[in-house]
């Protein structure tokens, strides 16, 4: 059938969600859900945001309900940079981008800083929302080679020469979806003083950054290199993402075309939004609940490390993060993690694939599993599930026994 709609190149680029696409599987009635990277719900505060709303509504209707600023709300910004001062980042509150999400802020990034066929590092694997985020601007990635304590300075020191051009390197440093890997403060200082020689930009992204469960991160780093980054952050994952409301630190250099570009997606973020959420977190709200949350995830990561070495086969490879919402798994070898998930499913439990977290040569064995929404529980339950799945596959298929 003909039509006389023409779609631009770049929408080809645009896939939909791996993870979005599973969740709707998820609905089905008896699935333990290890898949989506959802915050609890049972930590929202539901008590105080709709004490808050009900101040809004009656301080500042009129205010709340108008049009707002596309810098965002002055108050909130004036927050965001007094917090991340404690992280070592000295920002100034017109350096505050208030954004639709943290996810909203990679899509500026790519929006002002992406060319098609120029060339943005990422970690291998990265986060699947960065690399939908930046498809459609037609870049060329560059996979920096990765291991458990994050990206390899050494990665980024041959940038020049491999990939010369890079635009950016996008890092997430603490508790990394999807491995929840967290870099030491060596390797900070290693990556930061090879993003410097190589002359490259960090975009640092950090949503999880606040859920660490022995000992927070070390400093950021946009704290170790202020003029060649950008700082991502979000309240999603600490107060509620239903609100969608993230913020960008940016230098001088490009916060107005940032701005600009964020004036076309959307004019601003809704202002009514961050006014209840300021009115939450103004008087240290988020230094109470917060630690409620660490505790919870703690709880969850514990007895997802417990039922993983007592239910998963021999054979299968992960680390117990020290932070976050996620364990990255490796099956053996021989098994594929896509070809996999229907028989979870079918048994009853959901994660997901690790192929997609690839930006180039994914690796089929592995799989990234969510401990926050579950109880222990459940989440018992659903680990020796799927370390069931897997002896049935491994009884079927020999070979894939190690």
């Amino acid at each position: 059938m003909s039509t006389v709609w023409t779609q631009a190149r770049r929408a080809a680029r645009m896939n939909p969600s791996i993870i979005r696409e599973i969740l709707k599987v998820t609905e089905k009635p008896g699935i333990l859900s290890m898949a989506g990277g959802l915050p609890s719900a049972d930590t929202f505060p539901v008590d105080e945001i709709k004490a808050a709303c009900d101040r809004v509504l009656s301080q500042n209707p009129k205010e709340a309900l108008q049009y707002a600023s596309s810098e965002g709300f002055a108050p909130l910004r004036e927050w965001v940079a007094a917090r991340v001062a404690q992280l070592g980042i000295q920002a100034r509150p017109d350096q505050v981008l208030i954004t639709s999400g943290s996810q909203q802020g990679l899509d500026l990034v790519g929006k002002v800083m992406c060319d098609a066929g120029a060339p943005v590092a990422v970690e291998t694997p990265t986060y699947l929302g960065a690399l939908q985020a930046f498809n459609p601007y037609e870049p060329i990635y560059a996979s920096l080679a990765s291991d458990e304590g994050g990206v390899r300075p050494e990665a980024i020191a041959a940038l020049p020469h491999d990939a010369p051009g890079t635009r950016f390197a996008y890092l997430l440093p603490n508790y990394q979806n999807p491995t929840g890997r967290v870099m030491s403060a060596q390797r900070r200082e290693a990556v930061v003083a090879a993003a410097q020689a190589a002359r490259l930009p960090i975009v640092e992204d950090n949503p999880y950054g606040d859920l660490w469960f022995d000992q927070p991160p070390p400093a950021s780093l946009s704290s170790l290199w202020p003029e060649g980054s950008l700082y991502l952050g979000s309240f999603s994952k600490v107060l509620t993402p239903g609100f969608r409301l993230g913020y960008m630190i940016a230098p001088d250099e490009l916060y107005p075309k940032l701005l600009q570009a964020k004036q076309a997606a959307d004019l601003h973020t809704p202002g009514f939004n961050q006014r209840v959420v300021h009115e939450v977190i103004k008087n240290g709200f988020l230094d109470q609940h917060v630690p409620k949350i660490r505790a919870r995830y703690k709880a969850n990561r514990d007895a997802m490390a417990a039922a993983m070495q007592a239910y998963l086969p021999a054979g299968c490879e992960w680390q117990s993060p020290e932070g976050g919402m996620f364990f990255w798994v490796r099956l053996p070898e021989g098994f594929d993690a896509m070809a996999l998930l229907p028989l979870a499913v079918e048994a009853g439990i959901a994660f997901v694939p690790g192929a997609a977290f690839y930006a180039q040569h994914p690796d089929p064995r592995t799989l990234r599993l969510s401990f926050v929404t579950l109880t222990p529980d459940l989440i018992t339950e659903g680990v020796s599930i799927l370390g069931r799945v897997l002896r049935e596959a491994m009884a079927e298929a020999p070979e894939l026994t190690p």
